[in-house]
């Protein structure tokens, strides 16, 4: 398998396991607690895709031999090196956007009829994302909080966005 046919699911179990061995449980609870804020990920292809990655040499299984005999993943030099590459490559794709609000303003509807409640949505996404912001004490690694950041940025636009168009 080469890095070109890893999927964007493949770079964030090898992105989370970087950071030490994990089960597909765990790497889905840290999943929902971060990257789940921006990017969605079925939980079937969570929990299929760290074995399709230890086929392939990017990572090294090791199961429980008691207990619920769970299976822990860690990265090889391979998963390292191809997640090294993969955030090395520049990307200009731009991010697909699926909101029913905007197809529906779109479509006709009135946005007096919901700009309040997609306002306050936002508002309390934004809310959030600053309550975890307010949490960071600048030790940990500033991709997560870059990450944070852009979804502050976002929110407080489409607080802004609904508000006006409710207006």
């Amino acid at each position: 398998m080469t890095t070109t046919s890893l999927s964007p699911t493949s770079f964030i179990v090898l992105g989370l396991l970087a950071h030490g061995a994990a089960t597909p449980y765990e790497l889905k609870q840290a999943i929902a607690a971060s990257i789940g804020n921006f990017w969605s990920v079925p939980h079937s292809q969570l929990y299929a895709e760290p074995d399709r990655l230890t086929e392939a040499g990017y990572l090294i299984r090791r199961q429980e031999e008691s207990g619920l005999r769970r299976k822990r993943y860690s990265l090889t030099e391979s998963g390292r090196a191809a997640l090294e590459e993969w955030l090395a490559t520049p990307t200009a794709e731009l991010p697909e956007l699926r909101d029913e609000s905007l197809l529906k303003l779109f479509l006709g509807a009135r946005p007096d009829s919901f700009a309040a409640a997609q306002r306050d949505a936002h508002r309390v996404k934004l809310e959030e994302y600053e309550r975890v912001a307010a949490m960071d004490d600048g030790s940990g690694p500033r991709g997560p909080r870059h990450a944070l950041e852009a979804g502050i940025r976002h929110e407080r636009e489409w607080v802004r966005f609904w508000s006006e168009l409710g207006e």
